[in-house]
């Protein structure tokens, strides 16, 4: 059998912000799914942040200060997304993550604020990555919701940025693409698939930083990053771990 007819484990986030030095997760989403048995097992967290929330991102997301006030301890949240992540990667399980290199690494620098390491991690799938490498001049979007509109997976913008349900559509959109759309990965090794989008990501975020160049956005270009699916911590972070 194929990776995309087997488990697959698909993660999200909602945060307080973009930044990933900086902002916090304040829910996640954990979702293990069986192709062949058609069952999901949801593991779902949150967190409160130990910040405030800006109101950019409780229009986003929905979570307000006072809701994120009752949720857990992000210490230990964050420390029980790890070990699900770390368990599937353990039994050679991908771990689904729609734009990964944002939420693997926002967890990588909460583990390593309460923690004091960072993450591990085996094969990931980023349905992004595959996308930008297979569509690269496609025009529109690439927001998860106009993207699983593109693959037919159900997502409304109602839906969208709940951690749960873009978990579920990244999950979805990576088995459509590897069963109808590009079956060339589906034969991939996961190894092979996951150091393929590691150069397919490079690739993308070199051209990116290249375009911004020429528009004379040289701040812009100089934070891109070409690594995936952890951006590297500043010597600051790395030290902790």
């Amino acid at each position: 059998m194929t990776w995309h007819t087997k488990k697959l484990v698909a993660f999200d986030t909602e945060t307080t912000g973009v930044d990933v030095e900086s902002d916090r997760i304040v829910t996640a989403a954990v979702l293990e799914i069986d192709p062949l048995e058609g069952g999901i097992v949801r593991h779902e967290w949150l967190i409160n942040p130990g910040i405030d929330i800006p109101a950019e991102a409780t229009a986003i997301h929905g979570i307000t200060d006072a809701m994120a006030a009752e949720g857990r301890d992000p210490g230990e949240a964050v420390a029980e997304i790890a070990l699900h992540l770390g368990a599937a990667w353990m039994e050679m399980t991908p771990v689904v993550a729609y734009n990964a290199s944002f939420d693997l690494t926002l967890l990588d620098r909460e583990l390593r604020r309460y923690r004091g390491e960072g993450l591990w991690h085996g094969s990931v799938i980023d349905p992004l990555v595959i996308d930008k490498h297979f569509n690269r001049y496609r025009p529109g979007s690439r927001k998860l919701v106009d993207v699983a509109k593109h693959y037919r997976i159900a997502l409304s913008e109602m839906d969208a940025h709940g951690a749960a349900a873009d978990a579920l559509a990244a999950a979805r959109i990576a088995w459509t693409q590897a069963r109808w759309y590009y079956p060339e990965i589906s034969r991939m090794r996961l190894p092979e698939l996951h150091a393929n989008q590691e150069q397919w990501h490079a690739e993308q975020a070199a051209s990116l930083a290249d375009y911004f160049h020429r528009q004379g956005r040289h701040s812009d270009a100089d934070s891109v990053s070409l690594d995936w699916p952890l951006r590297p911590a500043p010597a600051s972070k790395a030290a902790t771990a």
